[in-house]
């Protein structure tokens, strides 16, 4: 560095990257800061600059450099910051030290510093323990620590494993192998080490009720809200404990019980067109990252989906890591999964794509469907994606009618509730329950088609086809009289 970079760096002032100090009597302070630099972004320290930003500048004797770098010797790990000398017109001379940054995590006499501004402080404790935690994150974490002794494969979905090696190797993600036992499909999907299974096995895969004592954050809670807040009634709360597949599973079949649908007919078509308030792709991406990127080790901690009348939030425990933040999810962004092990099954499964494009195809999925783009936010130690519907849902006042989308000649978008699909499809003739749960797209019943059964019942909306036998196996569900010739109020109390 010569005079004219060192003036032109000065005249930037004091800064998170860059620290003046008047002379080499203040290099204790000056370690601490080179110590809070490497922990953050790097930067520069200037000693024989005044906190104005004036070149004192010192003389430079033959112990200055040596004393100095005995200070800095004290730093832990070993760090070498760059030393400089800059020859002031007065003969004086200015010492600079450059120091490389990367968010590490270094100490000055076992107590750690970090930039906050242009100034110096000691690193908070949590975020000293995220940090260890982050260093330890290559070789030592939770998702690849072994299960406890009495976890056996037998606490595994068997019929979930296969079904992933099927998907796995039909895919081209893997190759079909010569042994198609659950051992060896395991250890192919790197679920065991020495012959342990890991707990990523049985975020994965785990199925037996016991496992829920040893694993109670193997949860997903689901809770739709009648208004914009927490403080407003349930509609539905659900909470369910399983395997990552299953639970994925049943976030979507929530979501389909409660996302409203856009009905619209455009001009010369004769079929309808169907549009949820929400892009489909894009929340199953998001509930698929909450679960590929949750920390595991929060064992109270569960995946959380709640959706209000204006918004829709998918949780996951944990916060951001390795200097992620919410606004770089938007953004082409290295991809750094806080559970490989995990990301990789999802990812040769098909559930997720390339890893680092993920939230940049929920971006895309929602311009496609006139939605806005989703934010995240780091909340509670919990990271949110936060979605909105499309204006034609949720952007108008109340009472006022949607309007067709732009370009099309359409009738009025129709919100479709969960009651209104059940009728279009027994209008086609008794059904039961299990088979308008698979003709509704979900993998079980629910408890939302349940209730919504048995309100339209008590409205005489629909009947038992067996009325006298409630519970029987050959019950189904049909169109009372007035529904199927029209001859009732138009007002039914169901939602």
């Amino acid at each position: 560095m010569n005079l004219a970079e060192l003036e032109r760096l000065v005249a930037k002032g004091e800064s998170d990257r860059l620290e003046f100090k008047a002379s080499t009597g203040q290099r204790t302070e000056a370690a601490k800061t080179v110590s809070a630099m490497l922990n953050g972004m790097g930067g520069f320290v200037a000693l024989g600059v005044s906190p104005k930003g004036e070149l004192l500048g010192q003389e430079i004797g033959q112990r200055t450099v040596e004393e100095l770098t005995n200070e800095l010797a004290r730093i832990e790990p070993p760090a070498f910051p760059d030393i400089e000398t800059v020859t002031l017109r007065q003969g004086r001379s200015v010492i600079v030290l450059r120091i490389p940054g990367g968010g590490g995590i270094y100490g000055f006499d076992g107590r750690y510093y970090w930039r906050v501004g242009p100034t110096t402080r000691l690193m908070p404790r949590h975020e000293h323990e995220r940090r260890l935690v982050e260093r330890l994150h290559a070789t030592r974490r939770w998702e690849n620590e072994p299960v406890p002794r009495e976890v056996t494969v037998a606490d595994l979905d068997a019929e979930e494993i296969h079904s992933a090696l099927e998907n796995a190797v039909g895919l081209g993600r893997l190759e079909s192998p010569q042994n198609r036992d659950t051992k060896s499909i395991l250890r192919g999907f790197e679920l065991m080490h020495e012959g342990r299974l890991l707990n990523a096995a049985v975020v994965l895969f785990g199925d037996t009720q016991r496992l829920h004592v040893l694993y109670p954050q193997l949860e997903l809670r689901l809770a739709r809200f009648g208004g914009a807040d927490r403080l407003a009634d349930f509609i539905d709360n659900r909470q369910y404990w399983g395997h990552a597949f299953d639970l994925l599973r049943r976030g979507e079949t929530f979501l389909r019980d409660h996302v409203r649908i856009a009905g619209r007919v455009e001009e010369g078509k004769m079929r309808r067109e169907d549009r949820p308030a929400y892009p489909p792709r894009a929340t199953r991406e998001a509930i698929a990252n909450a679960i590929c990127h949750r920390d595991y080790a929060i064992h109270g901690g569960a995946i959380s989906i709640a959706m209000y009348d204006d918004r829709l939030e998918v949780a996951s425990p944990g916060g951001f890591h390795f200097g992620m933040e919410p606004a770089k999810l938007a953004v082409p962004h290295e991809s750094k999964p806080w559970n490989p092990i995990i990301a990789n099954v999802f990812y040769r499964a098909g559930i997720i794509e390339r890893w680092g494009i993920g939230t940049l195809n929920m971006v895309s999925w929602c311009r496609e469907f006139a939605c806005p783009a989703p934010e995240w936010k780091e909340q509670a130690n919990s990271v949110y994606a936060v979605f909105k519907p499309a204006a034609s849902f949720g952007g108008r006042k109340a009472g006022a009618k949607a309007q067709p989308e732009s370009g099309t000649s359409a009738v009025p978008v129709q919100y479709e509730s969960l009651s209104t699909r059940i009728r279009a499809l027994l209008k086609k003739g008794p059904l039961s329950v299990s088979e308008l749960s698979r003709r509704l797209g979900q993998k079980r019943v629910s408890g939302h088609l349940k209730n919504t059964l048995s309100r339209m019942v008590s409205a005489s909306t629909v009947e038992f086809t067996i009325p006298d036998k409630p519970n029987s196996r050959l019950q189904r569900y049909r169109l009372t009289e007035k529904e199927r010739t029209g001859r009732h109020h138009p007002n039914h109390p169901e939602k």
